[in-house]
């Protein structure tokens, strides 16, 4: 009986970035409001196709640089999972590769390439559906969510949405504003500066502020990628998010 060779399927491959920051206190999304169809004036997440030559994460940041005027990718970035091919693009089978970017608060500068404008929008307004999102954009950003609520309990990636040195309330903003939920101050305050590997104190306090001066942290050296690497420690315990 002769051999079957099946023959690939040959599809484009694009690439969507979830940026997340906060805000103000606020989890925001970073979205673009589409140029040209399919869903044109939708919004939708920063993305395109990849281009010969291209590796993914390369193809991700050339395509935040064009549609939000973003040339230095801020904060982590790391894929986030596969969708498709079939059924989520009217033009037919294309498969994207999704990634999550978790980033301090930045300028979205311009929008260009196949974007009429970017911003950024409460992610709250965002998941409820209004506005509605372009293509499947609306589960990948719920499926980022979920990820970078895990990260939070598991890494020390919430330090990814500070600055290099932060005070333990600014961290803690950044945790209720991804969880969506309220922390105790001190509860916090001493898991997180008693988890090992996790922050280091820099000797500085805060200056210029309303109210007490407050100690500056920073991520400890076991918690900080190496030089090539995305990776970052484990907590161990972790900072579990409450769960109702």
């Amino acid at each position: 009986m002769p051999e079957t060779h099946l023959t690939p399927a040959c599809f484009p491959v694009t690439v969507d970035v979830v940026c997340l920051t906060v805000h103000d206190d606020v989890l925001n999304v970073l979205l673009v409001t589409r140029l040209l169809e399919p869903f044109r004036g939708s919004l939708a997440l920063p993305g395109g196709f990849v281009l010969p030559g291209e590796d993914l994460l390369m193809a991700a940041g050339r395509e935040l640089a064009e549609e939000t005027g973003v040339e230095q990718v801020p904060g982590h970035l790391e894929q986030l999972g596969s969708y498709g091919p079939r059924g989520r693009d009217p033009r037919g089978d294309v498969l994207t590769v999704a990634h999550l970017l978790l980033a301090p608060n930045f300028p979205v500068l311009s929008a260009g390439s196949d974007a009429e404008h970017a911003g950024w929008y409460p992610i709250r307004e965002v998941m409820d559906g209004e506005p509605k999102l372009a293509f499947d954009h609306g589960r990948i950003l719920a499926d980022a969510l979920e990820r970078a609520k895990s990260k939070l309990e598991y890494s020390p990636l919430g330090a990814a949405f500070c600055g290099d040195e932060f005070t333990v309330a600014q961290l803690r903003g950044v945790y209720e504003a991804v969880w969506g939920t309220r922390l105790d101050p001190r509860n916090f305050h001493r898991k997180a500066t008693g988890t090992p590997g996790f922050l280091e104190d820099t000797g500085r306090m805060t200056t210029g502020d309303t109210g007490r001066p407050a100690a500056l942290f920073r991520l400890a050296e076991a918690a900080r990628p190496a030089a090539g690497q995305s990776t970052r420690a484990v907590l161990n315990p972790p900072l579990m998010r409450p769960r109702n």
